[in-house]
């Protein structure tokens, strides 16, 4: 065939989360691409438009007009709707391009590309060529997304999305960090504040915290309405926002927000539902009851909001709401606290009041599952010795299970639990994965199984960071995510996307001990250490001296050629161990071999397989590791034996 050169509307598709399904079911993978085929071949050649091949799960197809391709891209994404799992990103650009042998070339190929890499899940970027050739359609909405520079783009270009079935796109130019804000708000989408405590004691904010958090917990479960996650919605407490931003921060349309008083064993609840876009007040109401009526009045809030946002509930999904977790309001209330000391790391107190409730109600699954993760979190964050812990969070994540096994937490636990103490790999990713079916709403999961699993037992850097590229889209305001992200980056070479994401993790919550630590870390890379000993030196000071901030310590003055400080560090770990103070073995090992002194490191290494710390399950791919300890031959012998997937 000729080659000609001709104006074309240039389509690229692709299947979200593809690379990641063919990795664990080959035949699903399979299945879906071929669903795939069916759906965009009809409505490819319905619109006019030329098929031109497949990339992968990719498809790249061309149009002689721009309003073609926006049409079939649109029905393209509508017709997904229909078919489960098959959620597509469309890029589509104009440009003159080169056809020949049923192919097509051109620098439109590229951009195309690049525009698709950035859509939304189940959205449309364009280019500002193709956002003009369809100004005059008033069937569709454009959004300015940005002005961004592509890879091997040479000029930044202004990029649009275009408004997908009645989804309405955030106008948000670049974050702050320079980064993409790609938003979509759906008309079937709430943010749940946390509700203002208006008891005369300060002391039952739990109170009001855990309702709102109840009631957005038993909405997460619902796949047809989008719910922004706890984090992200409980960074507006106590501050005076107007709901517009909040709806445009979280990507929500409505916002449930109310108040709680609580004298004794009686209650006074209000809550009220509000459109974002102009206050208007869908629904309100006000409950003056008794402690006993505490779960009726979650149920009927949640049911309500269900109602007025037109969800249509399963026999399933109703059950799930209206599920009583408990009979016993004092259990039920302990529960409460454990949740809010766990939220704020307050591990301890979370760990006595779950400890409180299960003994009051033995049945109540939700306090198990929270057992298990403060069990998991003390052993992961390597405060506790693994062996006295880890076998307590299986333990407790089982007992939850057993009472409900529809709750997806305790899988999400028992992921970790097996990654990081049994270094059972197949497990581990059975019991993430068995999570996400459950609930796909639920963050930690996506954070847990991308960050630790995919990452540091895979060493799958991509796919990782796509998992927590979901947690992001659920909740853009945690700060946990983008902290998560920044190793994902630093391990592929990215240092500038390493340093802001860490940037971003530490606005948004500076006075967390992992933003700290990272941001740390992000400075040792640009060599700013004067900033990073100040940000190593919080992280600390936050965490009360944990074995780990000690560690960072020592690497960074170790860096910087400051040998007096680092030995300084030391005196105080060994300081820890003359008063019986739990260290690491790995962490003490890696302390050791910082310092050189690598014969005193390979018996802490190999005590740490012995008691199978909970850090061990990152040495494959963990790039901080001291090269003297990674080149050694026992450390060579410990990672074969533990049997890592290739």
């Amino acid at each position: 065939m000729p080659q000609s050169r001709q104006l074309a509307a240039i389509m690229f598709t692709d299947i979200v989360g593809y690379t990641t399904l063919m990795g664990e079911d080959e035949e699903k993978a399979f299945l879906l691409l071929s669903r795939n085929r069916l759906v965009q071949k009809p409505q490819i050649e319905k619109y006019g438009g030329k098929w031109i091949k497949e990339l992968g799960d990719g498809v790249l197809a061309t149009f002689s007009t721009v309003t073609d391709a926006v049409n079939c891209a649109c029905s393209i994404l509508k017709a997904c709707e229909q078919e489960e799992g098959l959620q597509l990103r469309i890029g589509i650009h104009q440009a003159e391009v080169v056809f020949e042998n049923n192919d097509v070339f051109g620098d439109g190929v590229n951009i195309t590309s690049r525009l698709q890499s950035i859509a939304p899940v189940g959205g449309i970027c364009i280019s500002e060529t193709v956002k003009n050739n369809i100004a005059n359609h008033k069937e569709w909405q454009t959004n300015f997304l940005g002005r961004e520079t592509l890879k091997h783009v040479k000029e930044p270009m202004m990029i649009y999305e275009v408004v997908v079935n009645g989804a309405i796109a955030v106008v948000t130019a670049q974050d702050q960090d320079g980064s993409f804000a790609n938003k979509m708000v759906n008309d079937k989408s709430i943010a749940v504040l946390p509700f203002v405590n208006m008891s005369n004691d300060p002391d039952q904010e739990y109170f009001s915290d855990g309702m709102a958090e109840e009631i957005l917990n038993s909405l997460s479960h619902l796949k047809n309405l989008k719910v922004a996650g706890r984090t992200s919605s409980f960074q507006f407490k106590d501050k005076n926002v107007d709901l517009r931003e909040i709806g445009q921060k979280l990507n929500v349309r409505t916002v449930l927000e109310g108040s709680v008083r609580k004298q004794g064993n009686r209650l006074r609840i209000t809550a009220q539902l509000v459109n974002v876009e102009d206050g208007f007040h869908l629904w309100s109401e006000r409950y003056d009851r008794e402690m006993d009526d505490i779960f009726a009045i979650q149920d009927e809030i949640a049911l309500v909001i269900t109602e007025k946002l037109k969800i249509t509930l399963l026999q399933n999904d109703r059950a799930r709401i209206t599920k009583n977790v408990t009979q016993n309001i004092e259990a039920y209330e302990l529960y409460l606290r454990g949740r809010y000391f766990l939220n704020k790391r307050f591990l301890i107190q979370s760990l006595e009041q779950f400890k409180e409730a299960i003994k009051l109600d033995h049945d109540f699954a939700k306090a198990h599952a929270g057992l298990a993760d403060t069990y998991i979190i003390l052993g992961t964050y390597n405060i506790f010795p693994s062996n006295d812990v880890m076998p307590k969070a299986k333990l407790a994540a089982e007992a939850a299970l057993q009472i409900d096994p529809s709750m997806c937490e305790p899988y999400c636990s028992l992921g970790l639990y097996y990654a990081a103490y049994e270094w059972n790999w197949m497990e581990a990713k059975r019991n993430f994965l068995k999570a996400i079916d459950i609930n796909p709403n639920y963050t930690q999961t996506y954070i847990w199984y991308g960050h630790y699993y995919l990452t540091w037992v895979e060493g799958k850097i991509e796919e990782g960071k796509s998992m927590i590229d979901v947690a992001i889209s659920q909740e853009p305001l945690s700060a946990l995510g983008y902290s998560s992200k920044f190793p994902n980056s630093f391990a592929a070479g990215d240092f500038d996307e390493a340093f802001d994401f860490a940037k971003k993790g530490v606005e948004l919550d500076p006075d967390s001990y992992i933003t700290q630590r990272i941001m740390g870390m992000a400075y040792m890379l640009t060599k700013n250490y004067d900033k990073a000993e100040a940000s190593l030196l919080y992280a600390r000071l936050i965490s009360k001296g944990i074995l780990m901030s000690l560690v960072d310590l020592i690497v960074l003055y170790v860096t910087q050629g400051s040998s007096d400080k680092a030995l300084a560090i030391m005196v105080d770990i060994r300081a820890l161990l003359k008063e019986e103070k739990y260290i690491s073995p790995l962490l003490m090992s890696c302390a050791l071999a910082e310092l050189g002194q690598i014969e005193e490191a390979i018996p802490w290494l190999e005590k740490a397989y012995e008691e199978h710390d909970a850090a061990l399950y990152v040495m494959k791919h963990y790039p901080w590791i001291p090269a003297n300890l990674k080149e050694n031959r026992r450390f060579q012998i410990i990672q074969e034996k533990m049997n890592f997937p290739v």
